[in-house]
């Protein structure tokens, strides 16, 4: 039997809500500070403990931040749109809307019993008309803006999804949230974001940022800036701008490679080879940047040929599978000699390969090459440019072709737009109307929201297509018969801005109030998973940008500081997951050990950004310091403390709150342990109280219980967070206690050794020692110069300053 957690963690919940405790207001009085976790999807599973772990994390740090007098802001809502409920909801014979609104009561439920703070007053579900009506006006006043368009485009489609995927959501080829699917290509007409017009300002940006490197580092790789040439090159008599970081290099142009995927590809193929290229499309996936390098370059010939500017000579162009669509023009012009890309393209399909720069140390000999060159040297087979260095021919190729118009510099980012148009129901409607009259036209926005139908059928295709009376719609400018648009926003749309609807949730005439986002935004510290790298946290950061300068708020980036959690595995080492049957329920541990064991103990494992595997046996230890410190409470004795307890708790206030303020749990847990492992059998009240306040932020529930016991008024949770005295602090006392540390150690070593367990233990010391090593226990401790000391191997002749003699018997 453990302590009665359950009936303790039942009261206090059941108090913080009664007394509204979490409820955040605007207080002037206080300084803002504003916690947020990425909100979870809510699926029928509920949460197990990896979940518990991520949310403790912020729990811990929103009431750190709470005694620490700040004016804390710490919601929680749930990303309850999008494609995983709907599959799930078909699966369960349900409707999605009843689906998650189950799901998210149970999530509430669970997330209450952690002893979470959350202000549920906050509460934001993106499934709700009164949430999604503002997707739809932002993307009307994108619209107006320039910022949202529509335009046919190769697309990556997941047969498994039945929708469109974005680039970002492209891994490896496949499906981000199917890794057994091959992501297709298909053309359709699409409604993008214009997140490009912010690519300069998202990049410049991510440097003041407070984030981890590896992140800061993956926005700007995936941002991909760079500075080059755009060349103008003629197909068919028609101009197609090629951007190149070496335009040095264009007299080794052997031949042009265009995107399989590209929208105008059969423009350029001839009759001849229509069924090879058609032949090739059909065999190619759909790749990321990332995966270039290392995918074996296919391609097929179209027929057609390009004219080089800077000679006039005929180059071969063929379609590949290793050139992007929407990456400058979706064509590069290919210099084998001198790009390893290129090089084995070359190879393959026999193509010429020209030398155009010659290293200064030895020729290149094209029949002898085993790779491309790519280093630096003069130029070669290059009519009047021959013996430029090919840095300085850079400027000057480009200087030459910018004099007759075929060339320009130019920024080249390898972001691309952000294409939101999902053939699904479970999202967004987007708020367009077609008519064969007036064409496309806006949804008034007096008429938002545009609700998602009740009643579809799911199957095949888009469900939405099947509610015909949803669809029929008069159009708002000539009021003949019209069309709804049946596509559905990603999902990402509804997380790239519920941080700036918590402050206001219930507002109904706008997103939010202004004064009140101004007030508490940007969120002061952001905890979410290092795989939203390049997905949401890119959108939220655009979606910022792009409401401030329409005027919604007046800040530029959304989170000031981020810290990425670890995961929590099975035992075995694997990640949880209900096909593994590793997964911990959060009441399952309560129940045996009490919610506050458990995040205590998941936050001693390892430092918070770390990996940790859950660990059955070690939470017994986290339950024995528990029913430890209840027992401490309840036997200690009120009295006077001595100056060496005075000086421990100082410097454990001292230190620990330096560790969690810098997320450090497990060290201030270490130091946690050593405070309460000291506190004697009489002490002063003050002592007790600033412990339980330093471990509240782990165990909210048993120190609000031993708070009341000791005499005070609810709540702890409430009370100021301890200060600490410096000249109460006195090294010397640390130093005696590391000393006695090292003769623990020491002395378990030799049992080890000897394998005397349960043998007598002698100690010897120099006098002036005796005094440290007086109060350890279970011992036999003599000085050196005892003329009746008890020492038959003679250890004491041993003795050293702070190493004791030890003998064992």
């Amino acid at each position: 039997m453990i302590y009665p957690s359950k009936q303790i963690e039942s009261k206090w919940q059941k108090k913080w809500e009664q007394e509204k405790v979490f409820q955040t207001k605007k207080n002037s009085k206080k300084k803002k500070f504003y916690v947020l976790e990425m909100f979870p999807y809510p699926s029928a599973l509920g949460l197990h403990m990896g979940h518990a772990l991520n949310y403790t994390i912020g729990d811990i740090y929103a009431r750190f931040k709470r005694m620490r007098g700040f004016n804390v802001l710490y919601p929680m809502g749930f990303d309850a749109l999008g494609l995983p409920a709907e599959n799930a909801a078909i699966k369960a014979g349900t409707h999605p809307k009843s689906y998650n609104k189950k799901a998210i009561d149970n999530y509430i439920n669970q997330m209450k019993d952690l002893g979470l703070s959350y202000d549920w007053s906050k509460l934001v579900s993106t499934l709700e008309p009164e949430y999604y009506k503002w997707n739809q006006l932002f993307f009307l006043k994108f619209l107006e803006k320039g910022l949202a368009y529509r335009k046919k485009s190769a697309v990556n489609w997941c047969p498994k999804c039945n929708t469109v995927l974005a680039n970002e959501q492209v891994h490896n080829g496949r499906c981000w949230r199917h890794e057994d699917t091959e992501v297709e290509i298909k053309h359709l007409e699409q409604w993008y974001l214009k997140t490009t017009a912010y690519a300069e300002e998202l990049l410049e940006k991510i440097d003041s940022l407070q984030w981890p490197e590896s992140i800061k580092l993956m926005q700007k790789n995936w941002i991909g800036k760079s500075h080059g040439t755009e060349i103008i090159f003629s197909i068919n008599g028609k101009k197609w701008p090629i951007f190149t970081t070496r335009p040095d290099t264009i007299y080794g142009v052997t031949f042009m490679v265009i995107s399989a995927q590209h929208p105008n590809l059969m423009d350029i193929v001839t009759a001849e080879q229509k069924t090879a290229v058609n032949k090739f499309i059909k065999k190619i996936k759909s790749v990321s940047e990332k995966e270039l390098e290392d995918l074996e370059k296919e391609g097929v010939f179209t027929g057609s040929y390009a004219i080089n500017p800077i000679n006039d000579e005929k180059i071969p162009v063929y379609a590949g599978n290793f050139v992007l669509a929407d990456y400058g023009s979706g064509m590069v012009m290919a210099v084998p000699a001198h790009d390893q890309r290129d090089f084995e393209f070359a190879k393959k399909y026999k193509i010429p390969i020209k030398v155009v720069i010659q290293p200064e140390l030895y020729n290149l000999n094209v029949s002898k090459m085993p790779r491309a060159y790519t280093g630096q040297g003069k130029l070669i087979n290059s009519e009047k440019f021959n013996g430029l260095e090919n840095k300085e021919a850079i400027s000057e190729i480009t200087k030459y072709l910018s004099g007759k118009k075929l060339a320009k510099k130019t920024t080249q980012f390898k972001m691309r737009d952000w294409l939101i148009s999902r053939q699904r129901y479970w999202g967004t409607p987007i708020p367009i109307i077609y008519c064969e009259k007036c064409g496309i036209v806006n949804v008034p926005e007096k008429d938002l929201p545009v609700k998602l139908p009740e009643k579809v059928k799911f199957g095949k295709g888009n469900p939405l297509e099947t509610a015909k009376q949803w669809i029929s719609v008069k159009c708002p400018k000539c009021f003949s018969e019209a069309q709804r648009e049946t596509d559905t926003m990603d999902t990402f749309v509804d997380s790239s801005w519920y941080y700036m609807r918590y402050p206001d949730p219930k507002n109904k005439k706008q997103p939010f109030d202004k004064k009140i986002g101004d007030y508490w935004l940007p969120v002061d510290q952001y905890i979410g998973g290092v795989e939203h790298a390049t997905m949401h946290l890119l959108y939220a950061r655009f979606w910022t940008k792009a409401l401030r300068d329409l005027g919604y708020v007046d800040y530029d980036e959304p989170f000031t500081c981020l810290f990425n959690q670890g995961m929590l595995h099975g035992e075995e080492g694997n990640k949880m997951s209900k096909s593994i049957g590793n997964v911990i329920l959060p009441e399952t541990v309560s129940k045996k050990y009490g919610i506050d064991t458990a995040r205590f103990f998941l936050m001693s494992l390892a430092s918070p950004e770390k990996a940790r595997n859950w660990d059955s046996k070690g939470i017994e230890g986290s339950l024995k310091l528990i029913k430890r410190i209840i027992k401490i409470y309840k036997n200690v004795k009120i009295g006077k403390t001595s100056p060496k307890i005075e000086s421990k708790l100082n410097k454990a206030i001292k230190d620990i709150t330096e560790e969690i303020n810098n997320f450090k749990y497990n060290l201030a847990i270490i130091k946690i342990r050593n405070l309460f492992d000291s506190i004697p059998t009489e002490t002063s009240k003050d002592v007790l109280e600033k412990s339980l306040k330093l471990l509240h932020p782990f165990c909210p529930h048993i120190t609000e219980e031993l708070w009341e016991k000791l005499g005070n008024k609810p709540f702890l949770t409430l009370q100021k967070w301890p200060k600490y005295d410096e000249k109460k602090i006195n090294p010397e006392f640390e130093k005696q206690d590391q000393l006695i540390s090292k003769l623990k150690s020491d002395i378990e070593q030799i049992k080890k050794l000897t394998g005397k367990n349960k043998a007598k233990i002698y100690v010897y010391v120099l006098p002036n020692e005796f005094s440290i090593y007086n109060e350890f226990p279970d011992i036999k401790l003599f000085k050196v110069n005892d003329k009746n000391k008890y020492d038959p191997e003679k250890k004491s002749k041993k003795v050293k300053p702070g190493k004791p003699g030890i003998y064992l018997e």
